[in-house]
């Protein structure tokens, strides 16, 4: 399903039948019907990413069809994106068309916004980006008020900034985040605030340190810090740790260190199978880990990071992938139950769920 044009209508139902597969899904392990966080019905998108097309000497923005990928279709509206994205939608194909320089090999146009106001646009080409073309992106820039990127094989012209910064207001504070062009965010900022409220919540009680595995730019980390006594968080990409760095600085965190680690990595660590020079300043001892959260890859948890994670007294566990979760709450459910359980409708109008859980030792 091409998600340009969407029927708000028939939202509410939709998420009524994706809230009912979930439950049964999740019956073999728990009787809770879950919390439900709708989505706003439209604009909820915060990054698109579209083909530019080229015909009869014009560019459009085009997308494709499930099973078509050798069939794009042009568009000209995209509802399920931000109100900004689609106030600059027309605007950047304008310049692009008035501009040869803009428009010659251009294949793809990326948009990255924010709640708070905040756009980063991306265009990317099969060519050699020259200073006549920054030149030309740069006045492009200048017109729009927001930044412009430049992408082709192995170059990356970044005239002013490479990043969005997004303020998310969240149990009556605001939280400011660094979002790297090409890293991981959450595509809907409404959902994401309420996933960050609903991990707050589900802590308010916790006592002792939290360990968060795959916590990318620290996205649930920053405002789950004020919730614990010391923090510890791992991520395996060197942009993210970097972002995650800014934002702990941001926002004034002081009980948080982050490590450039994979879950597998700090398994190992942990269980003192064999050191690493990248954990040289942390002492794993000083910490009593009373919680763990994991918001895994669609994989899910790998075993031995799963066998791992059921060491803990509280697992919260949010998943992008309810598959690779029931997989793991297989194992999970053998030494804890269920005690919370949500569905975040991050993307609408399409049979894919985002879960939450919080599990508790027997």
């Amino acid at each position: 399903m091409a998600l340009h044009r969407v029927n708000t209508d028939d939202y509410r139902q939709q998420l009524a039948e994706k809230a009912q597969r979930l439950q049964e899904a999740y019956r073999p392990y728990t009787d809770l019907e879950p919390e439900i966080f709708p989505s706003p019905p439209s604009h909820y998108r915060l990054r698109a990413e579209f083909k530019v097309w080229h015909e009869q000497g014009r560019a459009h923005y085009a997308m494709y069809r499930e099973g078509e990928h050798k069939k794009p279709f042009v568009i000209d509206e995209f509802t399920v994106g931000s109100e900004l994205i689609n106030q600059l939608m027309p605007k950047v194909l304008e310049a692009v068309n008035a501009s040869e320089v803009l428009k010659k090999r251009l294949f793809s146009a990326e948009f990255l916004t924010t709640l708070s106001g905040d756009a980063l646009i991306t265009l990317i080409y099969h060519k050699k980006l020259d200073e006549q073309w920054r030149a030309e992106a740069q006045a492009l820039q200048e017109k729009l008020g927001f930044p412009i990127l430049g992408r082709s094989r192995k170059q990356k012209v970044v005239l002013e900034r490479d990043y969005v910064t997004e303020q998310l207001d969240i149990h009556g504070r605001t939280y400011q985040y660094k979002q790297v062009e090409g890293s991981f965010t959450q595509p809907n900022g409404e959902i994401c605030r309420a996933m960050i409220g609903w991990a707050m919540d589900a802590c308010a009680d916790d006592e002792g340190d939290l360990l968060e595995l795959y916590c990318g730019n620290g996205n649930f980390t920053i405002p789950l810090a004020g919730q614990f006594r010391k923090v510890l968080a791992t991520e395996i990409s060197k942009v993210s740790v970097a972002s995650a760095q800014d934002n702990i600085r941001a926002n004034g965190v002081k009980n948080l260190d982050i490590v450039r680690l994979s879950s597998e990595e700090f398994t190992q660590a942990i269980d003192k199978v064999r050191p690493f020079r990248r954990l040289g300043d942390i002492d794993l001892d000083s910490y009593d880990f009373s919680t763990v959260l994991v918001d895994p890859p669609r994989a899910g948890l790998d075993p031995d990071t799963c066998a791992m994670v059921a060491r803990f007294s509280r697992i919260l566990y949010i998943s992008c992938n309810p598959h690779t979760q029931l997989e793991n709450l297989a194992e999970l459910t053998k030494t804890h139950r269920i005690e919370r359980f949500a569905l975040f409708d991050q993307f609408p109008y399409t049979d894919h769920t985002e879960s939450g859980l919080l599990l508790v030792r027997k």
